[in-house]
């Protein structure tokens, strides 16, 4: 980048053109005195007119009679009056602009209105200056194409999951298109993707639908694990009776704990859920059968009496 060099040049030539009106003026008014005041009104004048104060983040062109002279700034700055102009300032820091696409179809057909942010920034005034003619309208302009290009070139679900890969696509290509003119496209954020109402109702049914589906297998495979673990689990109480009546006994106890439950017990042939006597069904059986031997053994003992 050309650095513009011509201060002090500017303010020899105010001093030059002051000393000279005022030699003028002393030569007009026969006085040396009036010709001393008219120099010093021109110098201020000169000098006001020359002198510049540049921000630290902005660069101002310098054009000596129509030719580029250079990139003056930041600070003090002083140009030649008449001979030398600044017609515009160069903004350095970084930009944020706003880009937008609107009913523009994806590459299934898909109308979308897309929202996105450029974060863009001048590294080299000279050309940004020289090498197009608005930079900051020209950036906005190759963004909002480059938009539509990758719009049209992505389906509509790569925009809805992958939006830092959209951007980053978005980004490459506004860089390719802006490379020349001094600028970087540091980042694009696509911050909101608008689908057709209708689009978005089908879209819904169709998520509502895919979580029906995964409850309903997620509900039968639970079915299955606990019909597998109830089949295990009868095999055991069928092998042995004690354990199906403690669990009689821990249902009852369940049922129980709300205080406000009637039992009633009846006597049946199950082998569970019955009285629950502390001997359990298979001792009252046997006790049942050891009174029919005593009842025989003493009708046996008063026959033979």
């Amino acid at each position: 980048m050309k650095a513009y060099s011509g201060s002090g040049i500017a303010i020899v030539l105010d001093f030059i053109i002051a000393i000279a009106f005022g030699a003028a003026a002393g030569l007009l008014f026969y006085s040396a005195v009036a010709g001393t005041i008219v120099a010093v009104i021109m110098l201020l004048i000169f000098l006001a007119l020359s002198i510049r104060v540049i921000s630290e983040w902005n660069r101002m062109p310098v054009l000596r009679l129509g030719r580029y002279g250079g990139i003056a700034g930041p600070g003090l700055v002083t140009i030649m009056p008449i001979v030398e102009s600044t017609p515009y300032s160069v903004d350095t820091r970084v930009i944020s602009s706003t880009i937008s696409a609107e009913q523009t179809l994806t590459k299934d057909n898909v109308p979308v209105d897309v929202e996105a942010i450029l974060f863009w920034q001048v590294h080299d005034a000279e050309n940004a200056v020289l090498n197009v003619q608005s930079y900051y309208d020209s950036v906005g302009l190759a963004a909002q194409t480059a938009l539509r290009d990758i719009i049209g070139k992505s389906a509509l679900s790569e925009m809805l999951a992958g939006r830092n890969i959209i951007g980053k696509d978005i980004q490459d290509l506004i860089q390719d298109r802006i490379r020349e003119w001094g600028i970087n496209a540091i980042s694009v954020e696509v911050r909101d993707v608008k689908i057709p109402k209708d689009l978005q109702d089908a879209m819904a049914r169709v998520a509502t639908s895919e979580r029906e589906k995964m409850a309903r297998v997620t509900l039968a495979e639970s079915e299955s694990l606990a019909a597998d673990k109830m089949v295990d689990a009868a095999q055991k109480y069928q092998s042995n009776i004690y354990a199906m009546q403690l669990r009689a006994l821990n249902m009852m106890y369940e049922i129980s704990l709300n205080g406000k439950n009637l039992m009633v017990f009846i006597p049946t042939d199950s082998k569970g859920f019955s009285i629950p006597t502390p001997i359990g069904i298979a001792g009252i059986e046997e006790m049942y059968k050891g009174m029919q031997k005593n009842t025989k053994q003493a009708k046996q003992e008063q026959g033979q009496k």
